[in-house]
């Protein structure tokens, strides 16, 4: 396979030949929309668009007031509250990188990410002080005083840029490694939002209205959500991500039109029931930041009244490369299209092309891609090869350009010398009654050099026979891909965004 995107239309790099120049900061596109429509909705409170952005400009001010520049890194630790966005807008549009943390992160993970960037200034909010008082110098005098006064004329205003200027550092997931800051410029961030609004499915015609629980350190909340709402105009509703409850509690009261979550947000609102909530304002229904599994789409449809689109991406492809949105009945378990601008290959291991049908490593490549990680020049990233982007994930693709991911490059177990995806055996395994949610991995085993382990958790009320589980496997896998032991257990390691961290797994459990 090797083909560009596979959806209607197509975008530039939001950059151009030149200098530095205002009109090509990401922010600039955003302050478009300044009227008295909501900007920001909480539970108690809404920010008009006039309001955020003299919140915006008061931000600049004293950061600037602080004594940063354009280039300097600011970090923000801080929940889901408007004062995030703000800050995050401000530093963007000096000129600076924002760069989100998480705010529930122990100081052991905390630590090593402030000095990968050393920033200039920290934000810290309300959610983040137990962990920040911990935190010891240098860092701990760079704290931004959120209550200063400062005057509003010494607000720099939007910075020159280019389309090659970091805009936002975001620390991968670290599922299969160290996390890393990758960086994403004004010209990345401009080329996926110009992407995905290239697509049939009337974002700005229409008025919205965002619901924004995604974490906002994570790609998927701040950039495909919050700035795809700020781009478009509309009122994004910022919340922190809750229970099953809030969340109905939330679309109950203020209709939002689009709604995004990972697996994790809409298996609670199906678990929730659609009885208790009115889903006819959601005109859109996303999942991403971690594997939809098939199942949990036909439910959503069934008992929400909703069609559930799935899409792949990762934080080095600026959010979001392939999607199932503007495309009528994708195959089932399928990723969707490459989006607009996106260029594909799927690659075997001797650097060749795959052939339609087999799986490979996914390679992509297009002006939304980042160009690597802060402290690394492009020459010294594994991750890229000739200006693609190595993904890790191994896919597939059909006749019709359909992308299915079957699961993490080194994720792969090979038993007996057949190549197992953990994916494929999670898929099989999940549609099982008596199991709420599975991981799969691999572990030694002399007989075969590896063999599938899969850690189960049922659902609540029943009990798991390791017998059934063996025949139940046997109707659906090959041989070689049967698990040759099951571990049940009361819950997987899961990422803040429900993403399964499958180098976690710990072995146990039992054996046959």
């Amino acid at each position: 396979m090797n083909q560009a995107g596979g959806q209607s239309g197509a975008t530039g790099s939001g950059g151009g030949a030149g200098g530095p120049r205002p009109e090509l900061n990401l922010t600039s596109y955003f302050a478009r929309h300044h009227g008295e429509d909501a900007a920001i909705v909480t539970s108690d409170a809404t920010v008009s668009q006039r309001q955020f952005w003299n919140d915006v400009g008061l931000w600049r001010a004293r950061l600037a007031d602080a004594g940063v520049v354009a280039g300097d890194r600011v970090a923000i630790l801080a929940g889901n509250k408007p004062a995030f966005i703000s800050v995050h807008v401000a530093v963007m549009g000096m000129g600076a990188i924002s760069v989100p943390l998480n705010c529930d992160s122990p100081l052991a993970e905390l630590i090593p990410q402030l000095k990968a960037v050393d920033p200039r200034a920290v934000f810290v909010g309300p959610r983040a002080e137990g962990v920040w008082g911990a935190v010891p110098a240098p860092f701990a005098d760079r704290r931004i005083d959120a209550e200063a006064d400062v005057d509003p004329g010494s607000d720099p205003g939007l910075a020159a840029v280019t389309a090659d200027t970091p805009a936002l550092l975001i620390f991968t997931s670290g599922t299969a490694g160290t996390p890393k800051p990758a960086v994403l410029t004004h010209g990345n961030l401009l080329s996926s939002l110009q992407s995905v609004l290239s697509l049939p499915i009337d974002l700005v015609e229409v008025p919205h209205v965002f619901l924004a629980v995604i974490p906002l350190f994570h790609v998927f909340g701040i950039h495909m959500v919050v700035h795809l709402a700020l781009i478009t105009g509309a009122a994004v509703i910022v919340e922190e991500y809750g229970n099953a409850q809030n969340m109905m509690e939330l679309i109950r009261n203020h209709q939002p039109t689009v709604v995004a979550g990972p697996p994790a947000l809409w298996q609670r609102m199906v678990a929730q029931g659609g009885q208790v909530v009115d889903f006819a304002s959601v005109r859109l229904a996303v999942s991403g930041a971690a594997a939809l599994p098939a199942r949990l789409a036909v439910l959503v449809d069934d008992q929400l009244g909703l069609v559930l689109h799935d899409g792949y991406g990762l934080t080095e492809s600026g959010a979001v490369a392939a999607s199932t949105l503007g495309v009528d009945d994708p195959p089932l378990g399928s990723v969707g299209l490459l989006m607009p601008g996106v260029e594909a290959r799927i690659v075997d291991t001797d650097g060749s092309d795959c052939l339609t049908g087999d799986p490979g490593e996914l390679w992509l490549r297009g002006p939304m891609i980042s160009p690597g990680y802060w402290g690394e020049g492009p020459e010294h990233s594994s991750r890229t090869v000739d200006g693609w982007l190595r993904t890790g994930d191994t896919a597939v693709a059909d006749d019709d350009g359909f992308l299915a991911i079957v699961g993490r490059l080194k994720d792969l177990i090979i038993v007996s010398g057949f190549n197992v995806y953990p994916a494929e055996v999670e898929a099989a395994l999940v549609t099982h009654p008596a199991i709420a949610q599975v991981g799969v991995t691999g572990e030694p085993l002399d007989s075969t050099g590896e063999a599938v382990v899969a850690f189960v958790v049922p659902e609540a009320g029943t009990t798991i026979d390791d017998a059934d589980l063996w025949a139940y496997c046997g109707e659906r896998l090959a041989r070689y891909k049967i698990p040759h032991r099951f571990v049940i257990t009361d819950q997987l390691p899961l990422g803040p965004t429900g993403k399964l961290r499958r180098n976690r797994l710990v072995a146990g459990g039992r054996t046959g």
